[in-house]
């Protein structure tokens, strides 16, 4: 099981690899092959993620964390050859960028279920 910073970080390593290399001059293939080992990461960490509560009044929105992190995956495993084989690598990086926003806002939901759930078992507010 990784943790949320683990995402985050594998995360804040791909829009860095995304951004950095294009503007320092490096060549297309070198940008190419490292977005793709990082999305390869951004792709392990989101598979073992933990997605909270199974059961009580969280489950549902823990069940539509997992059906979220499922659709996230199926977009980062079609772009993930892309990366590789399209020739606008601008369209590419800017479809990546995109999925970088989405898996950001997909970690805070799975940290604030999560949240929620301690809150929940220590007897937070009602």
């Amino acid at each position: 099981m990784t943790g949320h910073a683990d995402t985050t970080d594998a995360l804040r390593g791909l829009d860095h690899a995304l951004d950095a290399p294009r503007g320092a001059g490096v060549p297309l293939g070198n940008w190419r092959w490292s977005v793709r080992q990082h999305l390869v990461i951004v792709r392990d960490r989101l598979v073992a993620e933990a997605l909270g509560p199974q059961e009580g009044w969280l489950a549902a929105r823990g069940g539509a964390a997992f059906r979220e992190r499922n659709d996230l995956l199926t977009r980062l495993a079609s772009l993930t050859p892309a990366v590789l084989e399209v020739h606008d690598a601008e369209q590419v990086r800017g479809e990546l960028k995109r999925l970088c926003v989405d898996i950001a806002h997909h970690i805070q939901r799975v940290h604030d279920l999560v949240y929620d759930d301690v809150e929940l078992e220590l007897g937070g507010e009602e």
